[in-house]
């Protein structure tokens, strides 16, 4: 079973996860138990790069521009427009990110990936709270430090974004989450004004944390 199977298989498994559970989960609030329109969640998020690039022009055949993978913080903000409809506004610190080459590392780059979704929440007023989403991705790209500024990356990609995930109530403002997200990344690489690959990191982001309803 290759990486991305694998991927696509534990993803499958959770929707199909969200949804039995979400069958049998109970109503766990009651009517003078209302809550806010807002929240926050705070997590922390594996990103996982798919890295799939062009060989590299004038190099040789086999070799790829590969991204590290790594732990960032992720800090989100959520809107309920209804008990079932929501927007997330996903958020973190600007990143910076070692760049390979057939294995070897030739520079780094830095990036800031805010994330626009809008969700459907099957269960909102349930213990256990599954929703999916879909958005936008916008990344900035900049600092580039590659084989001596010898190549560069695009200012910018915008693409789109794909989520699964859940709440599952603590308390009555207090929630513990997880969430997966797949994300469509990807920008030339250049010399000077030249095309001599094109990378697509697409990468795939775990999360774990805590979430406060306002």
């Amino acid at each position: 079973m290759n990486k991305l199977s694998l991927r696509t298989r534990v993803t499958c498994s959770a929707i199909a996860a969200c949804a039995m559970l979400g069958a049998f989960s109970a109503p766990a609030m009651a009517a003078d138990d209302a809550q806010g329109n807002w929240m926050v969640r705070l997590r922390g998020t594996y990103l996982d790069m798919a890295n799939s690039s062009d060989p590299v022009g004038g190099v040789g055949a086999s070799d790829r521009i590969t991204v590290n993978n790594k732990w960032i913080p992720e800090l989100d903000v959520t809107y309920f427009f209804t008990p079932n409809i929501a927007a997330e506004l996903v958020l973190t610190v600007p990143q910076k990110q070692n760049v390979y080459l057939d294995g070897s590392k030739i520079g780094t780059f830095k990036h800031l990936p805010p994330s626009l979704l809008v969700q459907y929440h099957f269960i909102p007023n349930g213990t256990f709270r599954p929703y999916i989403g879909a958005g936008l991705n916008f990344t900035r790209i900049w600092g580039e430090n590659l084989a001596n500024n010898a190549l560069q990356l695009d200012s910018w990609s915008v693409g789109p974004a794909l989520q699964i995930g859940m709440d599952y109530k603590l308390t009555r403002n207090w929630f513990l989450n997880a969430d997966i997200k797949k994300i469509w990344l990807s920008s030339d690489v250049k010399a000077g004004d030249v095309k001599v690959s094109k990378v697509s990191l697409d990468p795939w982001l775990f999360s774990m944390g805590v979430g406060y309803r306002f």
